[in-house]
């Protein structure tokens, strides 16, 4: 992101005051919320002016000198006084794009924005910042993965009972629940990562017929920018959107189960597993509560309403969505940041966890077999990807 950062200064840029400072590195999204602060909003939307002005000088839309020049712009922007300048159009673009024409000067100004409209900035600049964000994301599935692939390892051989709508079933091992969970967060993880490495820029100009522009700007667009080539236009074209929100809503889900089953395991009548740092409870002093895997589930948990708003909003109308499109922005950062939060603190939960065998083997009958629990433990990691 540092690129992008170098095209604007803002006032709090040291501070990184994402949504919630209070909430956010307690359910886990401080790492993600950094990256979709308003401060990384404004980059990402100069960085995309920026990228515009250089692949349109590429094709002769404008002189090259007026591109180095909007590239050099050194714009002080406060997110505050933006965000009130957007009212009155209805998206942060019209004010921006005001502010880069007055920094550049009369001559350059007509450079800016060169055959765009608002939505192709937004557009572009929300798959930025979720790239961004995605980054830590994955990084954070991963670390969780790789925990849940440890444990099964080592918990190969480990006799514990399989519950089966809450009651005890047959012996399994530790190592096979925890394979489970591995290969949950891995199909999520590489599902995702395909997602994003997909999502490309937006540019239709207007009405989505680039009228202003050669058809090469759009794919020159994008790989200045490392984004996928949107090929047609896709202003009320979502799926991409829909298959985002659907990524991260399973990514959300594949973190709660795990999530749920430490909860669970770590409840005293079993007490199976406990985490590293269990938290400690204001009334009891006696508890050890799970509390990674508690707010990992916490943030899981908002995810699938989230998905719906992005869904519920792939019905734009004709070539520019009036409501549909804006809910969109809020909604996929406030996604990111709850998927992002069930992934970080399940990693922290899973990278912590310590079983006690002899509680599992104490409701095993002597004796019992776990099947071919050891083989399909094999099998799990062999196959990761």
């Amino acid at each position: 992101m540092s690129t992008c950062e170098r095209a604007v200064r803002t006032p709090d840029r040291e501070v990184r005051v994402a949504r919630g400072a209070l909430f956010d590195p307690l359910f886990g999204g401080d790492r993600v919320a950094a990256r979709l602060d308003d401060a990384a909003w404004v980059a990402a939307l100069v960085a995309v002016e920026v990228a515009l002005a250089q692949a349109a000088a590429a094709h002769g839309v404008i002189p090259a000198e007026h591109a180095e020049a909007i590239a050099a712009v050194d714009l002080d922007v406060d997110p505050a006084a933006l965000g009130a300048a957007a009212v009155e159009g209805g998206n942060p673009v019209i004010p921006l794009v005001r502010a880069l024409r007055a920094a550049v000067g009369p001559e350059v100004g007509p450079s800016v924005h060169p055959g765009a409209t608002s939505q192709d900035v937004m557009d572009t600049a929300a798959v930025l910042l979720t790239g961004w964000a995605g980054e830590v994301l994955l990084d954070d599935l991963r670390g969780a993965a790789d925990a849940a692939a440890r444990l099964a390892a080592a918990h190969r051989g480990t006799p514990t009972m399989a519950r089966t709508l809450g009651q005890q079933a047959l012996p399994t091992t530790f190592g096979l629940v925890a394979a489970g969970w591995c290969t949950g967060l891995d199909r999520a993880r590489t599902r995702l990562a395909a997602v994003l490495s997909g999502l490309p820029a937006q540019l239709g100009g207007p009405a989505g017929t680039l009228d202003r522009l050669p058809l090469p700007v759009a794919a020159d667009l994008a790989a200045r920018l490392g984004l996928a080539d949107p090929g047609v236009p896709w202003h009320t074209e979502r799926t991409r959107i829909g298959e985002l929100a659907g990524a991260l809503g399973v990514a959300g889900g594949a973190c709660a189960k795990p999530a749920t089953d430490v909860v669970l395991l770590a409840g005293t009548e079993l007490g199976e597993v406990s985490e590293a740092a269990p938290g400690d409870s204001s009334s009891m002093p006696h508890k050890r509560n799970p509390i990674a895997a508690v707010t990992a589930r916490a943030s899981a948990r908002r995810a699938p309403g989230l998905v719906a708003v992005l869904l519920a909003a792939m019905d734009g109308e004709h070539q520019r969505a009036a409501g549909a499109w804006h809910s969109e922005w809020e909604t996929l950062a406030d996604l990111l940041r709850a998927t992002g939060g069930a992934a970080s603190r399940l990693r922290t939960s899973l990278e912590g966890l310590t079983v006690h065998p002899e509680r599992m083997a104490a409701s095993v009958p002597d004796g019992a077999g776990t099947g071919r629990a050891g083989e399909l433990v094999d099998a799990a990691l062999a196959a990761r990807p």
